[in-house]
């Protein structure tokens, strides 16, 4: 069996309802997501936290310093927990995320966050290449509408076509229920 990490990517206030990019379904994922972090401390199982931060305000969300920056309180980091800050959507661009995961010897990364068609499909895709196997826990992440070329996309089915595209080529995708029984 696979040595085991949790990566929470995103779970920030800015995704809530009154953060400034609030998701859809995010108050559930983030709730799937505390059971899932709270399982893995019981069985001693790795957690990295992910926040984003745009460097040097680039853009009106992200802001370093802003209470939108700040992990949620449900899933929150423990003392001695890793909390690595990114400034691009892969979380392992430019940071030390795959140092931290071989330093725990972790071979396989378990993924819950936000939003499910950015940072999570770049950590997802990332930690693949990398050789890491994914399982993502696809009712622990959320996204949001989006809109391409005057056509409506909603978060329903942008959520669905990501884990539709981890399920082809990526990974196992499950739910928190089957995941922690």
């Amino acid at each position: 069996m696979n040595k085991s990490g949790l990566i929470v990517v995103d779970l920030q206030n800015e995704y809530l309802p009154s953060g400034k990019l609030p998701l859809t379904g995010i108050e559930s994922a983030a709730a799937n997501a505390a059971r899932v972090i709270a399982d893995a401390r019981h069985k001693g199982i790795p957690v990295f936290h992910i926040r984003h931060e745009f460097a040097n305000g680039e853009a009106p969300v992200f802001v370093p310093g802003t209470p939108g920056v700040e992990i949620q309180p449900s899933v929150a980091p423990l003392a001695g927990e890793v909390v690595i800050v990114k400034n691009h959507i892969n979380a392992f661009r430019d940071t030390d995320l795959q140092q931290q995961l071989d330093a725990q010897g972790v071979e396989e990364v378990i993924v819950v966050g936000a939003m499910s068609h950015m940072c999570i499909d770049a950590v997802v895709r990332a930690a693949v290449d990398l050789g890491y196997v994914a399982t993502i826990l696809h009712d622990a992440c959320a996204t949001l509408d989006l809109e391409f070329d005057g056509v409506n996309i909603p978060a329903a089915q942008v959520h669905a076509a990501a884990m539709a595209a981890f399920a082809f080529g990526y990974g196992s995708v499950i739910s928190t229920d089957k995941y922690l029984s």
